[in-house]
């Protein structure tokens, strides 16, 4: 009780405010009577009376500088007083904004005796200029104030039709009158009795501690499930570590009655013990005959990585880089193509690379999804061979990136570009190099596969493959995986059927290039798969790359192109077809074979076999005849490989104070920080894969090779 009549006064008077602010009279007169009958002091709110007469004094401020055509002390009283939310938010107040632009700008040319003063007059029109092009500008579709827009460039506004109501007598007055009704509306608002915004405050806090509360449960949950994850799997490496330690523990007994362990034992051990990612890899690199390996493993395995955090590159302005691609000089387009490609091949793998590629694709870069005639992939067939390689280039690089080809083949203009350049470009060998890359990375892509084989590709490569020793390194290679890669599919099968003795005779002419006399000492670090599992697509000649850290003394993989598994990848595919098999017997395509058996290493001698093994095959294996062209994309894991060779011989170098590289892009096209993360695409499920059978999925040499799940 005491707390109450502590307070009371306040209350009481914030009760009258409430009843006066609402214009309760009646209500108002009986209450204050009441209060003073029963001696009841009513107390003044606090600031009422002087919020009142400082509102009155910034009224008539801003009316009188309406009067007096002062812009500037308008505006700045304008923007001091009139909150942001009602002039941003409140369609009446920024209508009469935009009028009240309008009246200062043309006030000189209204009510100055005689010539108005050209600098002040400029300088107002100017001031409007600016607020149209930037707060204005969100009324250029309204109808109502289109025409205002032209009022800037117009020499004599007070002579031109679109303008005569601005001018006349009446207009200023009523401009005038919605201002004064205007700024009583706010003021009325604006004293907005304690007793509404103690009620409003609450009720909002109320609510912004419910979405807190909310956000908190949210988030709760999903630690719960996280958490949940890593009991369960907690929970899944115990038990193995149970099981692990009871085999121990009788092979411990056993050896007390005399029985060795053998190696054998211990790998199979060790590998129960690594993680999945390891498992693959562990059984070719660890020697477990030598003591101490299996345990440095196993506590090297448990070394925590420490990951180098990597800035994100800065944001660009994507806009002015199309136009300037599109419309800029043919050297001034050669160095953005070139800058944009190394954003993407220098930057580090992982969250870097991915953000740059996903600001790529979100902006469009190349217009994969414009209609438009003149768009950035036209610059593939220009007149510049810099400009044409530098885009192929390009393109090339953005097909090694798993989402990047995804881009690319939203639009199918682009594999018809790249089809046609391919065969039409006989003047720069480089730009059809990456053509043929950006191709060979096409065809991990069941319909680009498709296409591929439709438009007769596989016809195309056997005529360029006739003649090998013409061939660069790279074209070799890569044409080869792609023909691979075209013949797994029945369609593509089909299509070699059509010309099937040039074919054979062509893939046995390339089994004994000369490019492979050291195919067998590079055999355990660059390829460890039989044909079996070379019959579905590779990444391109890249993705076998022979691991430096493993083999520092191994040439570069460019040194020697190594294209025996495409070459025994595609035989093995294509005489599942009986009518090739036929032909091939015919042509003694088996004792061909037993020629590179004598000569070949033991991986070399097995991959033939296998195909010596098909070729006197009678009927389809498991697995060949089926739905293999049905268009899934479930075949196409992330192959992110970006190689070397899209970098190498530049043909452009910056001259004294011009710019290139990330210079370029930071100096002239630096843009608003946009960067966002990067959603990955959900992968398959992690299936296992016994070296005792072929694979089920696609898979890649490298990813193979570091024991990746297929």
């Amino acid at each position: 009780m005491g707390d109450i009549l502590a307070h009371e006064s306040e209350l009481l008077g914030l009760v009258k405010e409430y009843l006066d602010f609402a214009e309760f009279e009646d209500t108002l007169k009986t209450f204050s009577k009441e209060c003073k009958i029963k001696g009841k002091p009513l107390c003044k709110t606090v600031g009422g009376s002087f919020r009142d007469s400082k509102s009155l004094t910034i009224q008539k401020d801003l009316v009188a500088a309406f009067d007096n055509g002062d812009q500037k002390v308008f505006f700045d009283l304008w923007e001091e007083h009139i909150s942001s939310s009602i002039r941003d938010g409140d369609s009446f107040a920024q209508k009469l904004e935009f009028y009240l632009h309008i009246h200062f700008a043309i006030y000189l040319l209204k009510y100055s005796v005689g010539r108005p003063d050209k600098e002040e007059l400029d300088e107002k029109i100017s001031y409007f200029k600016t607020y149209l092009e930037t707060k204005g500008a969100a009324l250029s579709q309204t109808t109502e104030f289109l025409p205002f827009y032209a009022l800037p460039f117009v020499p004599n506004p007070m002579v031109h039709p679109s303008f005569k109501e601005l001018f006349q007598d009446s207009w200023t007055p009523e401009l005038k009158l919605k201002l004064i009704k205007f700024l009583a509306l706010i003021s009325k608002a604006s004293n907005t009795p304690k007793l509404l915004t103690i009620y409003k405050e609450n009720g909002q806090s109320n609510k912004e501690i419910l979405q807190q509360l909310h956000q908190q449960l949210v988030e709760a949950e999903r630690r719960s499930v996280t958490y949940l994850k890593r009991y369960n799997k907690i929970q899944a490496d115990y038990h193995n570590l149970i099981g692990v330690t009871a085999e121990l523990v009788d092979s411990l007994e056993a050896t007390v009655s005399g029985k060795m362990i053998t190696p054998e034992y211990l790998q199979s051990v060790c590998v129960r013990l690594f993680s999945n990612q390891m498992r693959q890899s562990l059984a070719h690199s660890v020697d477990f005959t030598r003591p101490g390996t299996a345990s440095t493993m196993l506590r090297a395995s448990l070394a925590p990585v420490k990951l180098k955090d990597v800035p994100l590159l800065p944001s660009l302005d994507y806009e002015k880089l199309k136009k300037d691609l599109i419309l800029g000089s043919d050297r001034l387009k050669a160095f953005l193509l070139q800058a944009l490609r190394w954003r993407l091949t220098t930057s580090h793998p992982g969250e870097q690379r991915e953000t740059v590629l996903q600001a790529y694709i979100s902006n469009d870069l190349l217009d994969c999804y414009s209609h438009n005639q003149r768009s950035v992939l036209q610059l593939l067939h220009s007149t510049s061979d810099v400009v044409r390689q530098y885009m192929a280039r390009l393109i090339n690089a953005f097909a090694s990136l798993a989402e990047g080809r995804l881009y690319l083949a939203q639009n199918t203009k682009v594999l018809q570009m790249l089809e046609g350049r391919l065969k039409e470009e006989d003047k720069d060998i480089i730009t059809r190099e990456n053509v043929l890359g950006a191709l060979q990375k096409f065809s991990l892509r069941r319909p680009l596969q498709t296409a591929m084989i439709q438009d007769g590709l596989i016809f195309w490569l056997v005529d360029v493959l006739k003649d090998p020793d013409c061939l660069s390194d790279y074209t070799l290679e890569y044409s080869v995986a792609l023909l691979m890669n075209l013949c797994l599919r029945s369609t593509g099968k089909n299509m070699c059927a059509k010309v099937a003795g040039l074919v054979l005779k062509v893939l046995s002419d390339l089994l004994g290039h000369e490019n492979h006399e050291n195919f067998g000492s590079q055999k355990q670090d660059v390829l460890s798969v039989p044909v079996c599992l070379a019959h579905w697509p590779v990444p391109g000649p890249s993705g076998i790359a022979v691991s430096h850290h493993l083999a520092p003394n191994i040439p570069p993989p460019h040194a020697i192109p190594l294209i025996q598994p495409y070459v025994n990848g595609a035989l093995y595919s294509i005489l599942s077809v009986p009518s090739i098999r036929e032909e091939a017997r015919a042509m003694g395509m088996e004792d061909i074979l037993r020629c590179f058996i004598k000569e070949g290493n033991a991986e070399m001698i097995r991959q033939i076999e296998f195909i010596i093994k098909q070729l006197n095959s009678e009927e389809l294996p498991d697995g060949v005849l089926e739905s293999d062209d049905d268009e899934d994309e479930d075949d196409e894991e992330d192959h992110d490989i970006m190689e070397a060779d899209l970098d190498k011989d530049e043909l452009i170098q910056p001259q004294l104070g011009e710019l290139s590289g990330e210079k370029l892009l930071t100096t002239e096209y630096l843009g608003i920080m946009t960067n966002t993360g990067k959603t990955r695409r959900k992968g398959l499920a992690n299936v296992q894969w016994s070296g005792d059978e072929p694979l089920q999925r696609p898979v890649t040499p490298g990813g193979h090779r570091n024991g990746y799940p297929v």
